[in-house]
């Protein structure tokens, strides 16, 4: 293993922060902070397009939500990431600048070396001659691949397309070897070269492509491993050619397992939730879940354990337990594991978190009302709650009477008619409680119950589904005992009149 250990991530700022971005991220995190290195953040802005310093922004932004502040990084130009609970991370370093698109000028002594050296050219087709020859390739059943037209161009050849003023871009000139390397998550990988061709190394309008731009980047910034996702396995043989060519070192390389929906499909922009910004973290997903789930695609710890904080997983990390297979994201597991934060968080920060999830204008300000009246009810339904996002329906039955049909009171295996019974004695026995307390209420209703040839179970059902309009909800106990007498009577009689109605 290198001395120092110096890992990057690359985004492109043409889109969201995305998800496998995000895990990426996390696992380059993880391996630099277990071997005491450093984490490096590379925005690759060539894209001059697509690019956009929102997206910029929301990358970095997202890191550090999640937790993972970098060592080395962009000046945000302006872009500045909201709080978190990481203290935001000194921008620059030694080896920037971090955006790509800053950087231009210190490739182009690289692309000159490989010309001068005959190990790339320029190459004059243009996109028209380019299509009909792939076409013709695929009518052929041949793998789609440059087919070498302007590989040894003649001086005059070459004057009479820059007379012409044919735009040209650079290809990287590709010999029949085989290019092997070990991965640190794939083991021993083989590429044909020559099912490469030729390969675009510069664009037309100068800018080095992908692959050439990474290689001397990562030489540069002494990038020692490369971690990223397995659809970048073929590129590695491409860096490692170019590597050779411009006589740089190699850095070590991994590529994760791509993540898959539970079908097995790949996942899409689209149509699935991919962004960390927009379907996580806005939907009311915690950064502790999400780095504890993104740790789970694709590493596995000893003992089938699930539950890890960030320091933890630094501490376990090894690229040894990186699996090769596909990992399937699960969002029910998700859900799972952020209730499970969210039911071990404190209910101060619970309520001040989920407090920000609530859209409807008066149910808000009625929370901010009466603040003390707000934190026994989140007391009641933390525990149900999956995500921040569910606090509003979680809790809108404590300000607002609730909506619902007259069947929802009948309980399984019971009549409207014991409903009917169930509830006009419910409501004679709490009109004579005076201390709406456990102690009292519990046995009082369940003694009337008895009394009258009910069960416990169709009384507290009906109970429970007139003060909640649910039919998953806290008890009726803890119901009654914060919505007051006079409220639980009245949504009491309320449902009577439902029932009435429906046997009529």
């Amino acid at each position: 293993m290198a001395e120092e250990i110096r890992v990057r991530i690359a985004p492109s700022p043409t889109g969201k922060f995305h998800i496998g971005t995000a895990r990426t991220a996390l696992f380059n995190y993880l391996f630099a902070k277990k071997h005491g290195g450093q984490f490096i953040v590379r925005i690759e802005d060539t894209d001059r397009e697509r690019n956009d310093d929102v997206y910029v922004k929301d990358i970095i932004d997202g890191l550090l939500w999640l937790g993972l502040g970098f060592d080395e990084g962009p000046p945000f130009h302006g872009v500045r990431a909201t709080p978190s609970k990481v203290e935001e991370p000194e921008v620059g370093g030694q080896f920037g600048p971090y955006f790509q698109s800053e950087r231009l000028d210190l490739y182009k002594p690289y692309v000159e070396q490989l010309l001068k050296e005959h190990l790339a050219y320029r190459c004059y087709c243009t996109a028209e001659e380019l299509t009909k020859v792939r076409e013709a390739d695929q009518k052929k059943g041949l793998a789609p691949k440059y087919s070498g037209r302007c590989r040894d161009l003649t001086a005059s050849e070459i004057d009479k397309f820059e007379r012409e003023g044919r735009a040209s871009v650079i290809r990287f000139r590709t010999e029949p070897r085989k290019v092997k390397f070990t991965d640190l998550i794939r083991d021993e990988v083989e590429f044909d070269a020559e099912l490469f061709g030729d390969f675009v190394i510069v664009r037309s309008d100068g800018v080095p492509l992908f692959n050439l731009s990474n290689v001397i980047d990562d030489s540069l910034m002494k990038i020692s491993h490369v971690l990223r996702g397995e659809e970048h396995l073929a590129n590695a043989a491409k860096q490692i050619m170019l590597a050779e060519a411009l006589r740089i070192a190699v850095p070590e390389f991994g590529h994760l397992p791509l993540i898959f929906n539970p079908d097995r499909t790949k996942m899409s922009k689209r149509r699935d939730p991919v962004s960390v910004s927009d379907d996580f973290r806005a939907r009311g997903y915690l950064p502790e879940a999400m780095v504890n789930f993104m740790a789970l695609l694709g590493w596995s710890g000893e003992n089938d354990r699930e539950i890890y904080t960030l320091s933890e997983l630094v501490e376990e990390f090894e690229l040894e337990r990186v699996g090769k297979s596909p990992s399937i994201f699960d969002i029910e597991k998700l859900k799972w594991m952020n209730g499970y934060y969210i039911r071990n968080a404190s209910i101060g920060e619970v309520a001040s978190e989920a407090q920000n999830f609530i859209t409807d204008k008066k149910l808000l300000q009625a929370t901010l009302d009466k603040p003390d009246f707000y934190l026994e009810t989140v007391v009641l339904v933390r525990d149900r709650l999956k995500t921040y996002a569910e606090i509003e329906e979680a809790i809108e039955l404590f300000y607002t009477a609730p909506k619902y049909d007259a069947e929802l009171l009948v309980a399984k295996k019971s009549t409207a008619k014991n409903a009917q019974l169930a509830l006009v004695v419910a409501a004679q026995t709490l009109k004579q409680i005076e201390t709406f307390s456990l102690d009292e209420l519990e046995p009082s209703l369940r003694g009337a119950a008895a009394s009258n040839q009910l069960t416990d179970g169709e009384l507290l059902w009906a109970v429970r589904a007139a003060l909640s309009g649910k039919a998953a909800s806290p008890g009726c106990f803890e119901l009654l005992g914060i919505l007051n007498k006079d409220e639980s009577l009245k949504r009491i009689a309320t449902a009577i009149k439902k029932l009435k109605a429906l046997k009529s």
